[in-house]
């Protein structure tokens, strides 16, 4: 995706479904060698590169959110785990051992030491930049909503969803509820569901009248849910304190992991540097080079807002 315009400085959802592989990094780029991790203990990060490659595998905790991690017929699928695998196997660590959560207990799993990396297409936002360390964006991906078929309230954005005072299903801790309220909806409109097919669910039993998640998600879901009565509507930038939001993703590390984390990057940046690898990897989840992030993008500027 080249040319983009004042990509998204907080943002980026993104999500996992099933049993995926995982990874994460950078952002803060403070030199904390230690990690946050609860009573449990666990030792410091700054060799957790080379233990990973010692023992072989990484703990990878996702959110089960297709199309970006999820169990496809026993086997690991979706972006998250193809990419990351791919990352991972270059990076000496050849399996990735799943740890599912759901998408709020995903950092604070991270941090207690229960997995070493998040798979989650989790936005890159300065208040989780202040707990954890993001990769470089794997992804940009703009929002869109998810209304009943026919479109009967006639939404277009969430600035319409909150003029016509309609309820609007936003996956729990993501971004989308900020970028709801920013547009105006009512703290009550705004519904947290736990999973995708809630948001679904919801918006058929109508609990719900839009479901807002990244375009890329509501596309793979409606296409999960072949006959069900619903449609993706066109995406959309939301737009918060005069600022695009485009929503770009990454994979999330503690902070001490610095060397994992810029390993990481390494081959991150090989594979984004590469179009045509890189949707050749996973351009069949829907990924195309409109969502290979530009690399004038950086964690960085979008962790100081």
């Amino acid at each position: 995706m080249n040319g983009l315009p004042s990509l998204d400085r907080r943002r980026f959802l993104t999500r996992s479904l099933g049993i995926g592989t995982l990874v994460a990094a950078p952002a803060l780029l403070g030199a904390c060698t230690r990690t946050e991790i609860d009573s449990g203990g666990t030792r410091g990060d700054a060799d957790l590169l080379a233990r990973l490659r010692k023992q072989g595998h990484v703990r990878v905790g996702f959110a089960g959110e297709a199309p970006y991690g999820f169990q496809d017929g026993g086997e690991l699928a979706g972006e998250a785990p193809t990419l990351h695998r791919e990352i991972f196997t270059a990076l000496g660590i050849p399996e990735l051992r799943p740890h599912l959560a759901e998408f709020g207990a995903l950092i604070p799993g991270l941090l207690a030491g229960r997995f070493d990396v998040v798979s989650a297409g989790m936005a890159i936002t300065p208040e989780r930049c202040a707990k954890v360390a993001f990769s470089e964006p794997e992804f940009v991906s703009p929002t869109a909503l998810m209304v009943r078929e026919g479109n009967p309230e006639g939404l277009s954005d969430l600035a319409s969803c909150a003029a016509k005072g309609v309820r609007v299903g936003v996956l729990t801790a993501a971004v989308e509820g900020g970028y709801a309220k920013a547009a105006g909806v009512r703290d009550g409109a705004v519904v947290s569901v736990g999973k995708q097919q809630d948001g679904l669910d919801a918006l058929l039993a109508g609990r719900i009248d839009a479901f807002a998640l990244t375009g890329i998600s509501l596309r793979w879901l409606a296409r999960a849910n072949g006959s069900a009565a619903v449609e993706v509507l066109e995406p959309f930038v939301p737009v918060i304190d005069g600022v695009k939001r485009y929503s770009p993703g990454g994979a999330v590390f503690r902070t001490g992991a610095v060397s994992l984390r810029e390993a990481f990057d390494e081959e991150l940046a090989r594979i984004t540097g590469d179009p045509g690898r890189y949707v050749g990897l996973i351009g069949k989840y829907g990924f195309t080079e409109r969502e290979v992030p530009p690399r004038t993008l950086r964690t960085a500027e979008l962790c100081a807002g």
